[in-house]
């Protein structure tokens, strides 16, 4: 009920601003072309409580709907975008599966579908979501607070400018891979979420945390920040703008990424009402945070991917000029905080929790306090404010692995019977 509530207000302040909600874009893809990404990866989360044949039927009826649609829209001469051929069949299969759930299941089977469902449709809503808000930012806060952050930034020595130098230098090969680990961030998190549910259908049951949770929360909670604290980023406040969105007219000047920007005072400065504020904390780099934390228990493959990908998306969100150090450094500590939240209210809170989460939100708050209120402090004494602010994130990474780590079930070991003696 508290996410149907969030969803329907987040639909009436989109209306109010003349722009449709997620409620309303979500039943327009019934219909009109979607965007097929987010709809299969839905789909795939909630056949874990399907079994093989059921998931063989349903990819089958997926397909074979949007076959359908595809030629409809062909032979109507429908015009596309964005890639937007197919996604309806996926969107179709979940809706059908809440009938068949509703209808033809009872009891504990009834419950297992619908929980599955709801997982996939609730991962699709959460990024309909997340675009409405990016969408609010931009009509909302006409100020951006981009002088600041990169005064700030210059307590970590401007890695904008320096991994946007060296992105440059590595010409379309590593570009080309950077984009495409910063755009399937997504599948990626489907990934590690199919094998931390591969044995739903067995068990019939959820586990109790997983990272679908995480990467719903911090997708929802984020741009709450953004409105708090919005920047839009060195590529748009210092650079040319990426894709044509922004550009130089709105920059403060055209200096990313071969000059680092002046000291000078900072002062919020006006910009468009197109470009998201998206920048504080940065939620790209608080997703692949949580998907590295959570393909630590899983096979050295997927253990290894975790770690390319937080390093690739690290990488990609300083060297394409999307945000700064310090929002890196923000979207860390963010992620951990909410992981330890969720992961104490599944297991029930206790001192060892409140303490962490309390210690984490902490250490976010003054983070975003020090980013406005001493840019130029930090900014003039970078050998002080700098390692302060890896400590800071350090901290909150070490109080992190210590409380989990207590919290993780011990391994009893066996005990060891002795040989009986018999007497003589």
């Amino acid at each position: 009920m508290a996410t149907l509530g969030f969803l329907v207000a987040m639909e009436i302040v989109a209306r109010r601003y003349g722009i449709p909600g997620p409620l309303t874009t979500q039943v327009g893809e019934v219909i009109f072309a979607p965007k097929p990404g987010p709809l299969y990866a839905g789909m795939a989360l909630m056949m874990v409580v399907l079994t093989w044949r059921q998931r063989f039927v349903a990819a089958g009826v997926a397909i074979g709907i949007d076959i359908v649609f595809v030629l409809a829209r062909w032979a109507l001469d429908a015009k596309v975008t964005d890639g937007r051929f197919f996604g309806n069949g996926a969107l179709w299969v979940m809706l059908g599966c809440a009938v068949i759930a509703v209808t033809r299941r009872t009891g504990q089977e009834r419950v297992l579908l619908l929980k599955g469902v709801g997982l996939g449709l609730l991962l699709v809503a959460g990024r309909k979501t997340g675009d409405t808000w990016l969408l609010i930012t931009s009509k909302t806060r006409p100020l951006v607070l981009d002088q600041y952050v990169a005064t700030a930034d210059h307590a970590l020595g401007d890695p904008s400018w320096l991994a946007g130098r060296i992105v440059t230098a590595t010409g379309p090969i590593g570009s080309h891979v950077l984009h495409f680990v910063y755009g399937q961030l997504a599948v990626a998190a489907v990934v590690v979420a199919l094998y931390q549910l591969r044995d739903v259908a067995a068990e019939r049951r959820f586990p109790g945390h997983h990272l679908v949770r995480t990467f719903l929360v911090i997708g929802l909670l984020g741009p709450g920040i953004y409105m708090l604290f919005p920047v839009v980023g060195p590529v748009f406040a210092y650079g040319p703008g990426a894709s044509g969105t922004g550009g130089v007219q709105w920059a403060l000047a055209n200096l990313w990424p071969h000059t680092p920007p002046p000291l000078a005072i900072p002062q919020p400065m006006p910009y468009d009402g197109i470009t998201p504020r998206n920048c504080v904390p940065s939620l790209h780099t608080a997703w692949a945070t949580a998907i590295f934390i959570h393909s630590r228990k899983g096979p050295r493959f997927l253990r290894y991917a975790g770690t390319f990908w937080l390093i690739a998306t690290l990488a990609a969100t300083l060297g394409f000029g999307y945000h700064y150090g310090v929002d890196l450094v923000a979207g860390v500590v963010f992620a951990l905080t909410i992981e330890a939240a969720l992961r104490s209210f599944d297991r029930g809170w206790d001192r060892s929790g409140i303490q962490l989460v309390t210690y984490g939100a902490t250490v976010f708050a003054a983070l975003l306090v020090s980013y406005r209120y001493l840019p130029m402090e930090m900014a003039e004494y970078p050998w002080v404010f700098g390692p302060l602010l890896l400590l800071a994130v350090a901290s909150v990474v070490y109080g992190y692995m210590r409380t989990t780590k207590l919290w993780d079930p011990k391994a009893v070991p066996a005990q060891r019977s002795e040989p009986r003696l018999e007497p003589a």
